[in-house]
């Protein structure tokens, strides 16, 4: 599992709550976000924040909990949200720093390091920021490392050994060699994907493949999590399309 280390993920995490509060400030609570279509703003911003705490929740007692429902989530009213969601994820990253952010402990994909939730819970709010950009029709930014760690860290979930019994729609990427490739323009390597009878494994190598999407590396994690259309001027999309339509809706929540 490659990852960031504590210091930059607690960074990122701090850095992605603010401008997820910056985005959403003096945004009616009931705007609807269009790229999660059961949620308003309010709803949205709820979910960040309950996500957070409900992750320290299970790095302070070590055991598992079930996912809170969003839609219940509850912010507070709109002056409160950037406290919400900052606090939220300064417990988190206190959590895992008392914890230890290599302590063993609970996670979906079995027992991991702490800092699992850490990285779990800045990816999830790196792509919930995407969703309120896109909302409110504001700029949206991502450093290149941080994009690149979603991207990373999301492999690392979805090729886990047992993936398809959290996702049963993975089993549907089960293959015999085909191949599909993420290259960043911006970073000198990419994602590269291969198909098997057992599921898929993928790499860091610079091999060709069956299908390739290139672009920079903010909008290659935005098609990656369905934020971004792959037919987007900002991606190239060269080889067998299917290939790359089926892992989209293969991997899609």
């Amino acid at each position: 599992m490659e990852t960031l280390g504590f210091d930059r993920l607690a960074e990122g995490l701090r850095e992605q709550a603010g401008a997820v509060a910056a985005v959403v400030e003096a945004v009616p609570p009931g705007t609807a976000v269009p790229t999660c279509p059961l949620w308003t703003i309010r709803e949205l911003v709820g979910h960040i924040g309950q996500a957070h705490r409900w992750a320290a929740g299970i790095v302070r007692t070590r055991t598992a909990a079930a996912f809170p429902d969003p839609l219940v989530a509850e912010p507070g009213e709109p002056p409160s949200w950037p406290h919400w969601l900052c606090d939220g994820a300064a417990e988190l990253i206190d959590a895992v720093r008392e914890a230890g952010a290599s302590s063993p402990l609970w996670t979906p994909i079995g027992e991991r390091p702490a800092a699992f939730w850490l990285r779990r819970m800045l990816a999830e709010t790196v792509v919930h920021h995407a969703d309120a950009a896109l909302a409110t029709g504001k700029p949206y930014e991502i450093a290149a490392d941080l994009a690149e760690d979603v991207i990373s860290e999301a492999m690392d979930i979805l090729s886990a050994p047992n993936a398809t019994s959290l996702r049963a729609s993975l089993a549907a990427l089960r293959g015999d060699g085909q191949t599909l490739r993420w290259q960043p323009q911006d970073l000198p390597a990419g994602w590269r994907i291969t198909r098997t009878p057992d599921g898929f494994s993928w790499d860091r190598s610079a091999n060709g493949a069956d299908v390739t999407v290139n672009g920079p590396v903010r909008d290659l994690m935005l098609v990656f999590a369905r934020r971004l259309p792959p037919t987007d001027h900002r991606v190239e999309v060269t080889g067998d399309r299917e290939l790359l339509d089926d892992w989209l809706a293969a991997t899609a929540l």
